[in-house]
């Protein structure tokens, strides 16, 4: 009997997040729409440039604001991660269970350290630049993990981010393993161009034999196939999972299984802020999916969801857009 609609496993970053001109970000050396790892020493250096700028915190992480979602739509999630025994730890464990979503974190005392941090970058294009932190959650392992919680899910999700840390590439694939051999649904996301620059064979271990469902945007995927050219990565990524998520900003996405291809139209939304928006894309189409709807019908909520995300700035929304998000869906396919 299955307890959760989806077990993720992912980092835990609490985010910041500033509003920049492209100078500014060019003045402090961020590479633009990229997510990119830093030190404490850089970290200390970017805080400097942005003294006095306004920041909006909350709780981040790839696979944490795709819980998140999923949680407020009305679906049940458990989150693996970790975090350190310190204010940012507090606030990002509260966070996850003031969103309905359970977590390893309630069960253990964190460890000394400094919790992970994001700081967001948003240029007037709507495009957002990260420079993390990973802090105490470059050392998730396979203590954070519940295979117990595992066994009894719809869904397995791995966040692609992992593959930069030995420790937390390892636990994403022992859960992956338990998830497989109790039949339960794997899934992960290609997360950012770096990963798939830097840390390729990481990814490559969590697609394994295949996954049932595998998030990317068209730029990662232009970079996973290394291609452009668009049927040449539909034929690509169609071996490697039954079903993938193909988001592609103001076009939509594409949504293939095999040799079918059905494309699921954007919502007309003007752009302010992109962070979160693939987060939220892949926490929508889940929810659907493990509540009865087709896979075109995931879609829709998850283009229309990703469509109020980047419609203003932050990277989650509050239950009661999202609950009309919810309700504009449901009259759409009654």
């Amino acid at each position: 009997m299955t307890h959760y609609d989806i077990y993720a496993i992912g980092n835990a970053l609490v985010d910041s997040e500033y509003e920049v001109s492209d100078q500014q970000l060019q003045t402090m050396g961020v590479e633009k729409r990229h997510m990119t790892l830093i030190d404490g020493p850089r970290r200390a250096e970017l805080l400097g440039h942005v003294h006095g700028l306004h920041a909006r915190r909350t709780g981040g992480g790839s696979a944490g604001n795709t819980v998140v979602a999923l949680a407020q739509l009305g679906g049940r999630a458990f989150y693996s991660c970790r975090v350190a025994d310190d204010e940012l730890g507090a606030f990002y464990r509260e966070d996850l269970i003031a969103n309905g979503v359970a977590t390893n974190l309630t069960h253990t005392r964190p460890p000394a350290g400094q919790t992970g941090s994001c700081m967001v970058m948003v240029t007037p294009d709507a495009e957002r630049s990260m420079s993390t932190f990973l802090g105490a959650t470059a050392e998730i392992d396979h203590t954070s993990l519940h295979p117990h919680d595992i066994v009894r899910a719809k869904v397995y999700y791995m966040e692609g981010y992992l593959a930069a840390s030995p420790t937390g590439l390892a636990a994403a694939l022992q859960g992956r393993a338990i998830a497989k051999e109790a039949g339960v649904a794997l899934a992960a996301t290609l997360s950012d161009m770096s990963m798939i620059n830097f840390c390729r064979s990481g990814l490559d271990a969590m697609v394994g034999d295949g996954l049932d469902y595998l998030f990317c945007n068209e730029e990662e995927a232009q970079v996973w196939c290394g291609s452009q050219d668009l049927e040449a990565i539909c034929s690509q990524l169609s071996l490697i999972a039954r079903v993938v998520c193909l988001t592609r900003s103001a076009k939509g996405c594409l949504v293939l299984e095999g040799t079918q291809r059905t494309d699921v139209p954007a919502a007309g939304v003007k752009a302010l802020d992109t962070n979160g928006a693939g987060d939220m894309f892949a926490g929508a189409f889940l929810y659907a999916v493990t509540h009865g709807h087709s896979h075109a019908e995931a879609a829709r909520l998850a283009n229309l969801a990703a469509g109020q995300v980047v419609s203003q700035y932050g990277n989650r929304l509050s239950h009661a857009v999202l609950a009309d998000v919810k309700a504009r869906f449901a009259m759409a396919v009654a």
